[in-house]
């Protein structure tokens, strides 16, 4: 060492704390994605689309419980409402999903996040799980304003509170069954390009493209066909299984006897695509 060389204390000492592990790890790429969903910690930009999203759905949950309150009857039930809100689903899918992974996609930080100790299957869970939950609480949260309209205007007491609830549960499982179904749609079509724009817009075709395929098979001779229409769209998919399910569903889907093969195909779907989701991250992992 010559005579002009120096050693400085910086303080550099290891770190001495909890090392909270994977499950910690999973928790906050949960929060984190579920809060980007919505835009938080965000622009105000970033804020404007699911917030008036989510604006239009309350709104409209507001009408209902508001028409109920003076009719005394509800326009449309809960498993109705989940039905006539998909299409702005599938928007707010559109937006959220490519947020969630294409950035990270196009910025390069999956090589640092596969670095030990969060895994593929770990990232994949977290975002399956936040964009799920956004998507549910997008519905959960306005039949939930409708359940309080009919809970609070009700003339039988307790049992017809009661009874909203029996009504509230099994519409907040179908709104389950819309959010997973998109959600792994939307993050498989997500996670196989980096550019927000492509992403987004495949989400939407998907959707786009196997809507009209149900209205031709719908009007052929073939009752059998009739009733197996609704198979050829994710949309219709869901509503047949909610048909076949849930007692007074009333979804305006003809399934005939063909509930199972619904059900069978719906968790054959997400399925798949979780499956696809984990293949495709184990194989960016190992690079």
């Amino acid at each position: 060492m010559s005579e002009s060389s120096v050693i400085h204390d910086i303080g550099y000492q290891r770190y001495t704390g909890p090392r909270l592990g994977r499950g910690a790890v999973f928790g906050a790429l949960y929060v984190h994605g579920l809060r980007a969903a919505y835009g938080f910690d965000r622009s105000a930009k970033a804020k404007i689309f699911p917030w008036l999203v989510f604006g239009i759905v309350a709104l409209v949950a507001v009408i209902l419980a508001a028409a109920r309150s003076l009719t005394g009857t509800l326009p449309m039930n809960y498993i109705q409402f989940a039905d006539a809100m998909s299409w702005l689903i599938i928007f707010f899918t559109a937006i959220v999903a490519p947020e969630l992974v294409s950035r990270d996609m196009k910025s390069g930080v999956l090589p640092l996040y596969f670095s030990r100790p969060l895994r593929s299957a770990d990232y994949v869970g977290a975002k399956v799980a936040a964009l799920a939950s956004a998507v549910w609480i997008l519905l959960a949260v306005p039949q939930f304003i409708i359940f309080l309209g009919g809970a609070f205007t009700t003339k039988t007491g307790m049992s017809g509170v009661w009874d909203e609830v029996l009504d509230l549960l099994p519409g907040w499982g179908y709104s389950l069954l819309w959010a997973l179904v998109f959600t792994g749609i939307g993050l498989l079509i997500a996670s196989l390009t980096g550019k927000r724009a492509f992403a987004a817009g495949g989400i939407v075709a998907v959707f786009l493209m196997t809507t009209p395929v149900v209205g031709v098979l719908s009007i052929l001779p073939s009752s059998t066909a009739q009733d197996l229409a609704g198979l050829a769209s994710p949309m219709t998919l869901v509503s047949g299984v909610g048909q076949w399910l849930i007692s007074g569903a009333n979804t305006g889907l003809n399934i005939g006897e063909f509930g199972p093969v619904y059900a069978i195909e719906a968790a054959t779907l997400v399925a798949t695509c979780l499956l696809l989701l984990l293949a495709r991250y184990r194989k960016v992992a190992s690079l």
